[in-house]
């Protein structure tokens, strides 16, 4: 595919990749609330932990666009290296810090000022708690950034191959961490290769998918066009396949729960590409139906559904902690209709979520709660 400059103009199917890949990663999470709730040795926590893991595509998702919208922002025009990141970091690190900080607050038991500054400034560091290790590997993506550029630059012409590459190099790390990574000793590895779910190496060939989608924009959704219906049976397949990965995983690898739900492994790597691929092509779907005019409380729910995503990802805690609370407070032991509930709790965290953080997006100065903040510096308003 040759290389050619994009017009700047506004795509909705990436409104939609945005708004579908966050209210998968709630389903996602809110289907681990519940199960939480359940025995272990029942018929309904076995299916959900069997079909759970055909969730996991949307973390995926959420790095390729990513990726997508980075690279369109940034790929097709001279930046400033230190003004980029500059822009980048403030505009990451503030909502960040910021949630880490009420996060720490009102839900870790803190029993000072000292104590809380510990438990702040541990969470702002590692990011190992409340689903912050995107916002980690977002800043890692950050740095290298422009070594990203220079290899899509200095190999025009190549980028199908490097492509090929970033999947042989995805296939060979996924390999690596389920099959030989248990059975090493990390206890003195790096922080970020102990905990190789923080590290954007793990992630790359979807921050890569992402770049090399907006470089060639016109010729990937024609290619996703042309073969949508094998990306849908295709999807289909591999998503009853994880049911049979995961019996595998735990009656023939014998792998603990938490390794043969891990999102990091071959198999999911290709059904992961597969469900992309065919979500794409139901956003560019919707793109076309907008045109020919969807109802306006959808188009609303999508457009603004999309500004408000990032901030829904870091604030997802809290309507997951509340609706917890409930079903933890109703008391229910009945398996059968705790699986019932989930979709009436998804939609109750899906609610909660999304009018928390419009009323971030809409009222300042709130907006630096959600990456969209009102009023800059010097009193310069938002365009």
């Amino acid at each position: 595919m040759a290389q050619t400059k994009q017009k700047r103009v506004y795509l909705y199917e990436v409104d939609f990749f945005r708004i579908v890949f966050i209210l998968g990663v709630l389903a996602n999470h809110t289907t681990t609330l519940f199960t939480h709730e359940m025995s272990t040795n029942s018929g309904p926590y076995t299916f959900l932990m069997a079909t759970h893991i055909s969730l996991h595509f949307t973390r995926m998702g959420f790095m390729f666009v990513t990726g997508l919208v980075l690279f369109m922002n940034n790929y097709f025009k001279q930046i400033s290296l230190w003004g980029f990141w500059k822009k980048r970091y403030l505009g990451v690190l503030i909502p960040y810090l910021s949630w880490t900080a009420i996060l720490t607050l009102f839900v870790t038991k803190v029993s000072s000022l000292g104590d809380f500054l510990q438990k702040w400034g541990h969470l702002s560091l590692y990011g190992d708690d409340y689903y912050m290790y995107y916002i980690l590997v977002t800043m890692q993506l950050y740095l290298i950034f422009p070594v990203m550029v220079w290899i899509f630059k200095r190999f025009e012409g190549r980028h199908n191959l490097i492509m090929g590459l970033s999947a042989l190099l995805q296939l060979v790390i996924l390999f690596f961490v389920k099959y030989q990574l248990p059975h090493l000793d990390t206890s003195n590895w790096p922080y970020l290769l102990q905990n190789y779910g923080f590290n954007v190496l793990v992630y790359q060939f979807y921050f890569m998918m992402g770049a090399y989608a907006a470089i060639h924009y016109k010729e990937f959704m024609a290619f996703i066009r042309k073969w949508h219906v094998w990306f849908g049976w295709g999807t289909l397949v591999m998503a009853i396949g994880t049911i049979g990965l995961y019996f595998f995983n735990v009656d023939v690898l014998h792998l603990s729960m938490n390794k043969a739900e891990e999102v990091h492994q071959p198999f999911i790597f290709l059904y992961d590409v597969v469900i992309i691929g065919y979500i794409i092509w139901i956003g560019l779907r919707y793109a076309d139906l907008r045109q020919h005019g969807l109802p306006k409380a959808v188009t609303w729910f999508v457009a603004n559904g999309a500004k408000i995503s990032f901030g829904i990802y870091l604030s997802q805690t809290l309507p997951i902690l509340l609706v917890g609370n409930l079903v933890e407070g109703a008391n229910l032991h009945n398996n059968l209709l705790l699986l019932v509930l989930i979709p009436f709790g998804y939609l109750a965290v899906v609610a909660l979520g999304y009018v928390l953080n419009y009323a971030f997006y809409r009222i300042p100065p709130f907006g630096f709660l959600i990456g969209r903040p009102q009023v800059h510096l010097f009193n310069k308003q938002r365009k």
